[in-house]
């Protein structure tokens, strides 16, 4: 297999190599958390939201873009660039970083930005944290009609297996209500699979960045710590019963002072928007992917490549 070059001055080095892929890239479960005797007892349903791929509706995708369009020229005020590094055909793996709660309004600029570009009939999905899901169903079926998936190696291995790009966020729920102070860094938190994935499929990651989405909702702590013990002493039940992983105190719309991960409506910020250079790594195959050395590297180099490019924006825009 012939080398792909490296964007940055940082090498990789090779490590030792573990036979296959070592987690659930290489064997995904049907069903998150639960053991194969669960699974094979409780399947989801092929046609639940989240976790089937013939729910994305171009037709309902259509229907959206002229309100994404008056967001995005009169609310947000989109800034965007960097859109030559996508190629207009073939397979990417998007990965992206989080601001802003539940509204998430650069990811939404960015889908509106990718459709006009290359139209809704291109195929690509989104992964969505599992949580999400569970919110309410007539969300869940938007989600599902725009092209989101739930967040798991399942069905992120079935998108791209039909020739889908494939958009994640590695630090999901985490990295949306992050703190305020940490508006201008890169938090992916370890979350390694996306590498596995591009390695797996000898795909180019394409990291997409943003600035301003995070002034959208002022987070000015987590206090999730505090209310897992008060859970544990059965004095904070979790809400249906789901774990929310965050529990942010943040400043925002509607609610003023907002406790918990709720929905928020995103205050009107300008937003800048800026497509990074394309990362390849030196080798690729199952080898490379279940090379926990190597895949940690590539992540890291991943993380610092999308640190400097943020770095960049900001010094850009300041």
């Amino acid at each position: 297999m012939s080398q792909r070059p490296i964007t940055s001055t940082s090498s990789i080095e090779a490590s030792s190599t573990e036979a296959g892929l070592t987690d659930a890239i290489a064997h995904p479960q049907p069903n998150p958390g639960s053991t194969s005797d669960e699974s094979d007892k409780n399947p989801v349903p092929p046609s639940s939201p989240g976790w089937c791929l013939n729910r994305r509706d171009p037709g309902f995708i259509r229907a959206c873009l002229p309100w994404w369009e008056w967001a995005y020229h009169h609310y947000f005020r989109v800034q965007t660039a960097g859109w030559e590094h996508i190629p207009a055909s073939g397979q990417v793996l998007i990965v992206g970083a989080h601001n802003g709660g539940f509204a998430a309004p650069d990811m939404f600029m960015m889908m509106l930005d990718w459709f006009r570009r290359f139209g809704v009939e291109r195929p690509a999905y989104g992964l969505m944290d599992a949580n999400a899901w569970k919110l309410h169903p007539s969300l869940s079926e938007s989600a599902a009609k725009l092209g989101a998936v739930v967040a798991h190696p399942k069905m992120a291995i079935a998108a791209l297996d039909q020739g889908a790009s494939v958009l994640v966020y590695p630090g999901g729920v985490r990295d949306l209500f992050r703190p305020h102070h940490l508006r201008d860094r890169i938090c992916l938190f370890n979350n390694q699979a996306f590498v596995k994935l591009a390695l797996r499929y000898e795909l180019p990651i394409i990291p997409v960045i943003s600035h301003g989405a995070h002034d959208t909702l002022i987070v000015l702590g987590d206090a999730y710590p505090l209310v897992e013990q008060l859970h544990r002493w059965g004095l904070f039940p979790w809400i249906n019963g789901v774990n929310p992983g965050v529990f942010p105190v943040y400043l925002g719309l509607p609610w003023g002072v907002g406790l918990g991960p709720l929905p928020n409506l995103p205050l009107p910020m300008t937003i800048h928007t800026r497509v990074c250079k394309p990362v390849w790594f030196p080798r690729y195959g199952a080898e490379a992917a279940g090379d926990r050395a190597y895949v940690n590297a590539c992540y890291e180099h991943v993380q610092r490549h999308m640190q400097r490019s943020l770095d960049h924006l900001v010094a850009d825009i300041s």
